[in-house]
């Protein structure tokens, strides 16, 4: 599997608009990475309160679509397929730029380890080959709601 569209995602995210980060998988290795990108639109419920009259895209956000980009190359893999990936701990995150309307947000998220139900991985999210953010992640897989 390498490219996912927004419908693929939705088969395996549990995630919805609003709260939906992902537009496009680009590159998935089962299990162990994903890289896509979130486009950034004016009209994103988020901007409604966040800076109104400067939107900037806030860091929280980031570090979720981040983590749904983790939550894809988990769940992808057999052995997990069906299952939640909860965000469990964030660790380093660092902000270096700012996210506005009209970016293309590039993420990546690396998969370290999976021991169980823990995963531990690390993100990036760029804008026109800059690094804006990066995090270390630990995801709960927990069971599929019934």
């Amino acid at each position: 599997m390498s490219r996912l569209s927004i419908e693929d995602i939705k088969k395996i995210l549990p995630h919805r608009e609003p709260f939906l980060m992902v537009d496009r998988v680009d590159e998935l290795k089962e299990g162990s990475y994903a890289k896509g990108v979130k486009v950034v639109s004016g009209n994103e419920w988020y901007f409604q309160g966040h800076f109104a009259d400067y939107k900037v895209m806030p860091g929280v956000l980031i570090v979720e679509a981040m983590a749904q980009m983790g939550g894809i190359a988990l769940l992808t893999t057999p052995e997990l397929k069906g299952r939640l990936a909860f965000l469990g701990k964030i660790k380093n995150a660092r902000f270096r730029g700012k996210v506005v309307p009209g970016d293309v947000l590039v993420l990546e998220t690396f998969i370290d380890t999976v021991k169980g139900s823990i995963g531990t991985g690390t993100g990036t999210a760029s804008v026109d080959g800059r690094q804006v953010a990066s995090c270390e992640m630990v995801f709960a897989i927990g069971e599929a709601a019934e």
